[in-house]
């Protein structure tokens, strides 16, 4: 994590939901916060680098991360779980290229539901738009 404002937006936002700001969720929080698209864990594993979390710790920290609503965990079509962080709202949207799995946060959030049977409430939603990226476009 380079970016000293990443690492200060990832202590405060831990901090915000008032239980321990500890160096590993900051380091993976930053991570998420920094990378511009979803990351499997062996993806952050990679950009931790010689300085890396235990396996199980990663796990743990990114579980914790999830269910303080500070990240969001996608599925992939390959199957392999990508995690982004949730900057505000209960909604994100993806775009996943189908042809070489590259899965990007998009700006606009998930729509919230309409037509909701009477009693239930949505409490998050996750929109994944699948297609080509640039890249392959081309190819």
């Amino acid at each position: 994590m380079a970016d000293t404002a990443i690492a200060e937006h990832a202590r405060s936002a831990i901090h915000n939901t008032g239980e321990r700001v500890t160096p590993a969720r900051v380091r993976v929080l930053g991570e998420l916060l920094g990378a511009g698209r979803a990351l499997s864990h062996h993806d952050l594993e990679h950009a931790l680098g010689a300085d890396a979390i235990d396996r199980v710790t990663l796990y743990r920290v990114l579980d914790w991360l999830v269910e303080r609503g500070l990240s969001c965990r996608t599925l992939g079509a390959d199957r392999v779980s990508r995690f982004s962080a949730q900057q505000g709202g209960r909604g994100h949207a993806h775009f996943e290229c189908s042809a070489c799995g590259r899965l990007l946060c998009l700006a606009a959030p998930a729509a919230q539901p309409e037509g909701l049977p009477a009693g239930f409430r949505a409490e998050s939603v996750a929109l994944t738009v699948r297609g080509r990226c640039a890249d392959c476009n081309d190819t």
